[in-house]
């Protein structure tokens, strides 16, 4: 499990190899991961959008944008948390993701960034 703290927002991953599919005769391996995404701030908070970049060892990269969370908003009170699954295909056995959510404060109405800490994304024994 990787964590990070940013603006009061604690984000925390763990992800894991769910196994291979064969697509357009190509091989991919497939990951899921969940994120949990807990308000230690005194205010409350709503997460807008998200931004995710997906790497894998072939030097592919992904950028993958838009609105909440697999179809939601979550809006966060004080010491809330918010828990979501969701899964990525890779073409390598080695990968990683990170990137950011962009979030409201709806006691200063600003929006700011909570960064989501990088993790790895690895079939189990392999070796590089």
């Amino acid at each position: 499990m990787v964590q990070q703290v940013t603006n009061g927002i604690k984000i925390s991953v763990i992800s894991n190899f769910e196994g291979t599919s064969y697509r357009n005769y190509k091989l991919y391996y497939g990951f899921s991961y969940q994120v949990t995404i807990e308000n230690q701030s005194n205010d409350t908070v709503q997460l807008l959008e998200r931004h995710w970049k997906i790497f894998d060892s072939l030097n592919n990269l992904e950028i993958v944008e838009g609105s909440g969370v697999i179809g939601q908003k979550p809006i966060l009170k004080p010491s809330q948390i918010h828990t979501y699954g969701s899964n990525c295909f890779l073409t390598s056995p080695i990968g990683a993701m990170k990137g950011y959510y962009k979030m409201i404060n709806f006691t200063t109405s600003k929006i700011f960034k909570v960064y989501i800490p990088t993790f790895q994304l690895m079939v189990p024994n392999i070796h590089n």
